[in-house]
């Protein structure tokens, strides 16, 4: 589904990988994108404020874990591909068709070779992958064309431009990546950009809902630093309690269940002897609820244990693994994190809002921890 893309490369073909797509998220490139990402959401409200002054009560209940999906999708469709957006949105909803189709056939046994037979899932996968290719190459082609013409101030631009120029700022005759991975990439910078992003959104709403104390405190930063303006990067740099609960959120409920890692040499864990190349599974969820780790309150909701930073917040500085650690964190952790701030500054500055009473609490793994019955919210506009 991914490919062959920076989650998934090892070795010096992953330093390839990294060293071409990690330009595109330097902050000072990420800020510019701010905007985008305060407009997308901005829409959204709009939609929710229209719905709401349709009823007496002035509430709205509003399904926050399918709208958020919808609007991280939105995201990392402008972001991404900037001019080519329609086409984007297009490979967006074709690689859900494919997630839904891998979720579907996840437990079935695999006989070996079996994904080669022409079974009636495996032709619409096939059909899935070879529209996706396509649809990108129609993006791409274009941009490599222009030669001079600059390459986009998008992802794909950021990423196109890194390909063809040396450490040094020389032009390269030659792409660093092949075609095929950039494509790779492209599919990566949807699933990791859009999927994560919009439940770490869903379970902060879903917290903020159970403890209003944090939410007033959010809200009130949000107009302290903010006022009525839409947020800038800047702005959203001095949201620091906003930054607690966000980090708090992603101990409590993190997108990302497990992380797997390979030894390259053989290690010693403590008592535990690991030979080289052995897998290792971390179950995240398990660390990030530790009370060894995160003391006696680990299962409580406690953004004030990020008040001195990420490595002061346990008895152990790299407990937080989220976004991993090491040379392959998530390089993608600094847009997903300006996103979430965005989104719920937007959304604190227009509206308080209380879980509805039909939300059933059932944390489920579809690969990436949600909500199994959504997240039904009731909105209600500030000015009202």
């Amino acid at each position: 589904m991914l490919g062959k893309g920076l989650v998934l490369v090892e070795g010096t073909d992953w330093v390839r990988h990294r060293r071409v797509v990690n330009p595109a998220f330097a902050m000072d490139k990420l800020k510019m994108m701010t905007a985008t990402m305060v407009s997308c959401a901005e829409s959204l409200i709009k939609e929710w404020e229209q719905l709401a002054s349709r009823n007496e009560s002035r509430e709205v209940e509003v399904e926050f874990s399918k709208q958020f999906q919808d609007l991280t999708a939105d995201v990392i469709s402008h972001t991404g591909f900037g001019s080519s957006y329609k086409e984007g949105k297009e490979v967006f909803h074709t690689q859900k068709q494919l997630l839904a189709l891998a979720m579907a056939t996840l437990l079935n046994v695999q006989l070996p070779g079996f994904k080669y037979l022409p079974t009636k899932n495996n032709r619409l996968k096939w059909m899935l992958e070879k529209k996706i290719k396509t649809m990108l190459m129609a993006i791409i082609q274009p941009r490599l064309a222009s030669n001079g013409g600059g390459y986009g101030d998008d992802l794909l631009g950021l990423m196109l431009e890194a390909c063809l120029t040396t450490e040094q700022g020389d032009k390269r005759d030659e792409l660093t990546l092949t075609m095929d991975e950039i494509i790779d990439e492209c599919k990566t910078f949807f699933f990791a950009g859009h999927e994560t992003t919009s439940h770490l959104l869903t379970w902060t709403m879903f917290l903020l809902s159970v403890y209003p104390e944090w939410q007033e405190r959010l809200r009130e930063e949000v107009l302290r630093e903010c006022g009525k303006e839409n947020p800038t990067a800047d702005m959203l740099n001095k949201l620091k309690e906003m930054t607690m609960v966000l980090l708090e959120t992603l101990r409590l409920y993190g997108p990302v269940l497990l992380m797997l890692r390979k030894p390259i040499s053989d290690i010693r864990l403590g008592s535990l002897s690991i030979p080289k190349g052995n897998g290792i599974v971390i179950p995240i969820p398990f660390l990030h609820r530790d009370k060894e780790v995160w003391g006696d309150n680990a299962n409580d909701f406690d953004p004030l244990r990020f008040e001195n930073g990420i490595t002061n917040a346990a008895k152990t500085p790299q407990a937080l693994l989220s976004f991993s650690i090491g040379p392959r964190s998530c390089i993608g952790q600094n847009f997903a994190m300006l996103e979430a701030k965005s989104v719920m500054a937007m959304i604190l500055k227009k509206f308080s809002f209380t879980l509805s009473s039909s939300y059933v609490h059932a944390p489920a793994d579809h690969i990436t921890l949600q909500p199994k019955f959504g997240l039904p919210i009731v909105l209600r506009p500030l000015d009202v």
